[in-house]
């Protein structure tokens, strides 16, 4: 059975080999309206959690059901435990980094308002905008065959988000620094990485991360996008110390 053909759906709840249970209305419609599977197909499970169940597809009424046959004891996490500080972009932008972030690898994303963060989030937009993005990781795992869920915190301010207990090494992509990743060396496995919005970090911003521990690093001598530069430093990142090398 080639696994990275079978669809792969995220189910919130709890799984049990040998138990059936109904799919919900998104899951639902996806498998028989858009993939148009019909009962007997196979289909994957995971719940985040760790590991998938493979299954097969019953549809009833317009009703999907998975019958869970085997659990499959699957890692495809990285041996880096990379958190993404990413600054917020506007629409597509953000959608694109947070997306790629999630299949490179990333165990967790925080949106930071920055200082040149020109989207507005306030009260129901917040929430609406973070549902967004949930929706965003959840797709993001079921297509690449990740089997843990990356955690997406809410977004924070970028004083707050930097000043707080953060274990591990810092970097923080600054266009004036020196530093290559190639040149530094990082012991242990958790890496945060901070990545300005549309137009960088400010040289504020990156004298007060830097107060704060982050050593700035530079990706060359050509200016990235915000959705670029995160993606780029992350593949470079498990290039180096991650499952790119394996």
């Amino acid at each position: 059975m080639n696994r990275m053909r079978i669809p792969r759906i995220y189910q919130p709840t709890k799984l049990t080999t040998g138990e059936s249970i109904e799919l919900d209305s998104s899951a639902s419609h996806h498998l028989t309206r858009v993939l148009r599977l019909k009962t007997s197909d196979n289909i994957i499970l995971f719940n985040g959690e760790g590991g998938e169940y493979t299954a097969q597809l019953h549809v009833e009424n317009r009703k999907a059901f998975a019958n869970i046959i085997e659990f499959q004891n699957i890692s495809t996490e990285s041996p880096l435990d990379i958190t993404l500080l990413q600054g917020i972009s506007k629409g597509e932008r953000m959608d694109l980094a947070i997306q790629k972030a999630v299949e490179l690898g990333v165990n967790k994303i925080v949106p930071v308002f920055c200082q040149r963060s020109v989207v507005n989030l306030k009260n129901d937009r917040a929430e609406k905008k973070h549902q967004h993005w949930q929706g965003i990781v959840i797709n993001a795992c079921e297509q690449s065959g990740r089997t843990i869920l990356p955690t997406l915190q809410p977004s924070a301010k970028f004083a707050d988000c930097v000043s707080s207990e953060i274990e591990g090494y810092k970097l923080s992509l600054a266009p004036t620094a020196t530093q290559h990743l190639n040149t530094i060396t990082i012991t242990g496995n958790k890496i945060t990485l901070l990545i300005g919005p549309e137009g960088g970090l400010t040289e504020e911003e990156i004298i007060f991360a830097a107060s704060k521990g982050f050593n700035g690093i530079t990706l060359g001598p050509r200016i990235l996008r915000t959705e670029t530069a995160a993606l780029a430093c992350i593949a470079a990142l498990q290039t180096l110390w991650g499952d790119f090398r394996s």
